[in-house]
Order: C-alpha cells, then structure tokens, then sequence
C-alpha cells in the first residue's frame, strides 16, 4: 500500500471515540509531551469529527469542528506527514462549516504549523500565546466574503494561501514589497508545490520595479530553474505600475494590494466573479508589458 492511499470521513464520536483518540493520544501526548488530561474535553461528544483512514482502514489522522465554530484536534500519524493527509482533514472541516452556512472558522495553530494553514487561507491575528505548554497563533478564515490583510504576517499568509490554491495558472504583480512576501516560507513553499507540480502551469509574473536581481535569492534561483514556468515581464506604460498588486489564480482566488508597498490589502477566496475582474485587470498589464531588461543580468 503506498502513503497516497488514504480517504477522510466524518467520524461518529460515540462509536468511533477510540479510534481518534488513539491517534490524538499518539500525537499529543506520546510525541508532544501533553498531558494525558488534556487530550479529551467536554466538547468532543457535541463536536463535528472527521477521520483519515489509510487503505486497510487503519486511522491516521483526525481532526474537529467544535460548537464555538473553531478547527481543533488535527492530529497526524508521523509516518503519513507530507502525504496531504492534514490538508484533506481541514479541507474536510472547512467543507462542513460551509455546509453549516458559517460566516469564519478560526483555530489555535501550533506555531511550527502556522504555514501550513496559512497556505489553506487561514489568517494570523494577535500575539501568539501558550496553551498545553505549547506555544500557539489565533487563526482565522471567513466563509463569506473578502478577508481584510492589515500586516506583514497576513500579507504573507495571504499570498501563501492564492498561491497554494492555484491550478494551472498564476498571476503575481509585484513591487519590492511584493517579491519580498513570495521570498518568505510559506509563499515561497506554496510557490515550489505549484512550480513543480506534475501538470502544465503557468506563473506570469509582472515586476514593477523591472530588475529580477532584486527578487530573493531562493525565489530567484526556483525562477532560473524553471524557465518553463515563469515569465517576468515589467510595466511598458507608466500608469499600469500603480494597478494593484498581489496574486491572482484560476481558482477564483487573490489577494491585491492597492496603496504600493503597503501590506494592507484584501484576500477572497471562492469568489471567480471578484478574481476574474482582478485578472481582467493583470491581463491588460501583461498584455502592455515589455520584457524584463534585466533577464540577461539575472541570467534568465
């Protein structure tokens, strides 16, 4: 059986309770060192569970959607880390709290984790805190409508979560600021995943600023690598450097910056209508835009 094979279902709590409490139990007190009192709660019997299960039928992961509309209890066997098995839990999650016609979700993020639902569109907000000896980040996404991005953690959070859920195509307006954002961790994993993805894609990427030797090192040599993926073009008309910057996708997803260099901005998410107009937008840019002279330099 190999590590792909695996599906994600919602659990029972009353009949399935020590099937997701062995993988809790393994999780967050065998590797974590909680306490065992920690690991159950009251409100595990009115929560919402779901639970991985691998091709013999065997639980690997598991996860909850409490009353109080948070994501809790995500758990993952160490064996089937990096197989998607935590992305389809909380995809899982997210899907029920649609169904339930929630307006946000939020969640208590371990912060060695936090990349991770940043790149499924869940944004960091206030001081980071501990809760079980574990140090932790508030996190939240909304279900109806754009999400406001105040900071740099949630400018990169949001850049993380367009990219990420990018198919096929990608479009990415950058300034200094911009290409900063897709040089930090979480975008720029979430960059590597789609850049090397085993499908056609495209990666069209706009810098304002014209000089592809200021992009990060480690996002400038994914570029140099993948010459068949990404195309960097610089505004030709004066007035196409002032549109909006940020990430769109083919997802119905962006996330735009409309003062410059500021990281407040908007990410919506499920939205083509919204994103097709931000597209309209890009595309126009692009289609204006002249090659970047500074290819040969960067040695692209």
């Amino acid at each position: 059986m190999t590590p792909a094979a695996f599906h994600v279902e919602t659990a029972d709590y009353a009949v399935r309770h020590a099937l997701l409490h062995g993988v809790r139990h393994a999780v967050f007190v065998g590797e974590q060192q909680v306490p065992a009192e920690l690991e159950t709660d009251d409100l595990d019997p009115l929560s919402h569970h779901v639970v991985a299960l691998d091709g013999d039928g065997h639980a690997i992961g598991t996860g909850r959607l409490t009353p109080q509309r948070r994501i809790g209890r995500m758990a993952v066997l160490s064996g089937w880390r990096g197989h998607g098995v935590g992305e389809a839990l909380l995809q899982a999650l997210v899907a029920e709290a649609a169904r339930r016609g929630w307006d946000e979700v939020s969640l208590h993020a371990q912060v060695h984790a936090r990349d991770f639902y940043a790149r499924n569109g869940f944004l960091p907000e206030g001081a980071e805190f501990e809760e079980a000896g574990i140090v932790h980040q508030t996190m939240r996404r909304r279900m109806d409508g754009a999400m406001r991005v105040h900071d740099a953690g949630q400018a990169e959070a949001a850049m993380a979560a367009v990219i990420q859920r990018a198919r096929r195509r990608l479009l990415l307006g950058c300034g200094a600021g911009d290409a900063a954002l897709l040089g930090r961790p979480a975008a720029l994993q979430a960059l590597r995943r789609f850049a090397t993805a085993r499908h056609d894609k495209q990666a069209l990427v706009l810098l304002h600023d014209g000089d592809p030797a200021a992009l990060p090192a480690a996002l400038l040599a994914l570029v140099q690598r993948l010459p068949s993926v990404f195309q960097l073009r610089q505004p030709a008309d004066p007035a196409d450097a002032s549109l909006p910057r940020g990430a769109v996708n083919d997802n119905g997803d962006c996330y735009f910056r409309p003062m410059g260099e500021r990281a407040d901005g908007e990410l919506v998410l499920d939205m083509p209508a919204h994103a097709r107009r931000q597209d309209a937008l890009f595309q126009r840019a692009w289609d204006a835009a002249a090659v970047c002279e500074g290819l040969r330099t960067a040695g692209i």
